[in-house]
């Protein structure tokens, strides 16, 4: 008999041990208890105020890429120690390979969103959501929308069928944006949980308060928070149901998002029967999706969708491939596929299968007489691959909104796509579903019809076949959600993701008090005049607001027409007089809009070595005036935003206004820069 584990909370600073009323937890793979979790006596409303008033404050000291920097550092130390969590995670039922998409998924995650964190966010306290809006005539009033970290807790409720990406997915985007975090993992295998929570704390990189674990019940914590926090739910669609009707989160108006049950489907097109590439990359992905974690994933593949002249092939091969897949022991190099978490969930399974067959002939996957691999496998919580058929699929019930959260799938056929987007939108809500096609129309036409039901469509086909990541792989960048029965909730999004932990806020007035609390200049605040060459200093020495104006320059019809014959761009309002004043934009023949910014670039530029390494780009580049033979040109130059790179260098974010001799603006634009510090 092994030793019991006591599987531990980390609360208000400190480890507790579970109680004598803590769940006892087994084996996957033996069916043997190995550990024990739950604490029925946490002080819950510590554990709240020491994050609000000990993790929050510390974490919204830093800035956005402070926080960034701090995930990857997190990230890279979990990379280092993640055999303990790949030994740990095998009695959740787990391959080697279903290793790789937990843990190696999970830090994957968290890189992404450093990344991301330094690249499409500022080095400060306030998020820009999108530009200023001119409120004012004259624009001495305007607004801005901000985003700012909320000042609560973000409590978040997963899964056991990812202990560890499960966590760190809703992790990483919640210390990005500046909130501290609760982690509920479900008690199933909170071990893995529990032993990565281990080991971002022992990193010492976390500031107090900034990250708890609840190994067990959460006792009335819900009846505890307030609008300032957040809940993140994955699991069940009826604890989602009973967690969101909570009345204090009613009453406080608490953001509480899901990502729940989900009957996810995968269409074959009609273009990619029998002989194709696509129907051999469908049979592909549905095998894997059936097997991949024992079918234990909520992107799973639950409804498989073929036009009826290919019901046959698919079912004879996909029944093939399945039977001969090898379920047993995980520990053992030769297994594909390995447990269901838990003799309680292989029970369930077996009895949504159970009232599949009411509608749907199996296939392939009898358990009765099934003998796992391995020598210790008699009393763990094995299934086979199981597949049925449903013939009428349109009078079916269960199979379009019953799931077996295991190794069961359904194939159905359809008769054409509109029947088949029917079908897919049956399941009234889904986190996912694929289209193995090679025809854009097939694509437009199911995107178009099922696009409002789902959260995520993945099209493949022979072109993409070689980078795409499979249809039960949410990423970072893309949202992670889906509506009605799939939770209604997003997560993950890249920055979308960040932004559900912060408050979105309209501020409003003059151009300075948009500076002063952005951090970035805003056009028509007060600027500085530069004494010096700001392209002779470095990065950090440049200020929000500093301008240098340079000027005049007056454009001649020889500038015009040199540049025309110079590069090839002899565009008739350039060259042609009586044309161009036809043109109701321009009075006549006028300079090239290029020709502008080159002059622009030679009245500021300062031509000797120095800080500024490379030119990278322009943005919001608009033309306004035209400018005729004989119009003089000045510049102003305003360093608008500074974005950190790295050690070395980072992104000046210059605002440059042309005018001429009249004063009107010829041009605006953003001149980006790569300035060494």
């Amino acid at each position: 008999m092994p030793t019991l584990r006591d599987v531990e909370s980390f609360a208000a600073g400190q480890w507790i041990l579970p109680d004598s009323g803590a769940r006892l937890i087994a084996s996957a793979i033996t069916g043997q208890h190995i550990a024990r979790a739950g604490n029925d006596a946490l002080d819950v409303q510590s554990m709240l105020a020491y994050a609000r008033e000990r993790g929050g404050p510390a974490l919204r000291k830093l800035t956005f890429h402070d926080r960034a920097r701090l995930i990857k550092a997190l990230a890279l130390h979990l990379r280092q120690h993640r055999q303990t969590l790949y030994d740990l995670s095998y009695d959740t039922g787990a391959t080697a390979s279903d290793h790789l998409i937990d843990v190696d998924g999970g830090i994957g995650t968290m890189l992404v969103f450093a990344s991301k964190g330094r690249r499409e966010m500022p080095d400060a306290h306030v998020y820009l959501d999108g530009p200023v809006e001119q409120l004012s005539r004259e624009g001495s009033f305007l607004g801005q929308h901000i985003a700012v970290p909320l000042q609560g807790v973000a409590l978040q409720i997963n899964a056991y069928n990812f202990p560890v990406w499960g966590m760190l997915e809703k992790l990483a985007p919640a210390l990005l944006a500046g909130m501290p975090v609760i982690v509920k993992p479900a008690t199933a295998t909170c071990y893995v949980t529990e032993a990565c929570v281990r080991l971002l704390l022992d990193s010492g990189l976390l500031p107090p308060g900034a990250l708890q674990l609840v190994s067990g019940g959460l006792g009335d914590m819900l009846d505890h928070l307030d609008c300032q926090d957040t809940v993140a739910f994955t699991g069940s669609a009826t604890t989602a149901r009973h967690l969101r009707q909570t009345p204090q989160l009613i009453a406080e108006s608490v953001r509480f998002t899901a990502e729940q049950d989900s009957l996810n489907a995968s269409l074959l097109g009609p273009d990619a029967g029998p002989g194709t590439l696509e129907f051999d990359l469908f049979l592909d992905e549905v095998q894997r999706e059936i097997t991949t974690k024992a079918g234990q994933k909520c992107t799973a593949i639950r409804r498989i969708m073929v036009p009826d002249g290919a019901v046959d092939a698919v079912l004879a091969t996909l029944s093939q491939r399945l039977s001969q897949v090898r379920v047993g022991d995980p520990r053992e190099k030769t297994t594909e596929m390995g447990a269901l978490v838990s003799a309680a969930q292989k029970a369930d399974v077996l009895e949504k299968a159970a009232q599949l067959s009411t509608e749907a002939e199996r296939v392939c996957g009898d358990s009765n007489g099934f003998t796992p691999a391995g020598a210790e496998t008699a009393e763990g919580a094995f299934l086979p691959p199981m597949l049925f058929h449903c013939g009428n699929p349109d009078a079916a019930q269960h199979v379009h909104d019953t799931e077996a959260f295991g190794p069961v799938s359904t194939v159905m056929g359809y008769r054409d796509l509109d029947h088949a987007v029917r079908l897919l939108n049956r399941g009234k809500g889904s986190l996912v579903a694929s289209l193995i096609t090679h025809d854009p129309a097939v694509a437009r036409q199911v995107t178009l019809g099922t696009a409002a039901f789902h959260g995520r469509l993945y099209i493949n086909d022979r072109r993409s076949m070689g980078e795409a990541t499979g249809h039960g792989a949410p990423l970072p960048h893309m949202v992670h959600g889906g509506p009605g029965r799939a939770g209604g909730g997003e997560e993950l999004g890249g920055i979308r993701g960040v932004l559900h932990h912060m408050q979105r806020t309209a501020i409003q007035g003059s151009p300075d008090m948009l500076s002063a609390i952005t951090g970035q200049w805003v056009p028509g605040a007060t600027t500085t005049e530069t004494s010096t060459h700001p392209f002779t200093r470095p990065f950090c020495s440049l200020h929000p607001g500093e301008t240098l104006a340079a000027g005049p320059r007056t454009v001649t019809l020889e500038d015009i027409e040199t540049f025309a014959h110079f590069t090839g761009d002899t565009f008739y309002a350039h060259m042609d007089d009586t044309a161009a004043a036809a043109n109701p934009f321009f009075p006549g023949r006028v300079a090239h809009g290029y020709l502008l910014l080159s002059f622009a670039a030679g009245l500021f530029v300062e031509p000797a070595p120095g800080p500024v390494l490379a030119n990278t780009g322009l943005d919001n580049l608009r033309f306004l005036t035209p400018v005729s033979p004989g119009d003089s040109l000045s510049v102003q130059l305003t360093v608008k935003a500074k974005t950190p790179r790295n050690a070395q260098y980072g992104e000046v974010r210059w605002h440059v206004r042309l005018s001429n001799q009249d004063g009107a603006a010829v041009a605006e634009y953003d001149l980006l820069t790569m300035n060494a510090h």
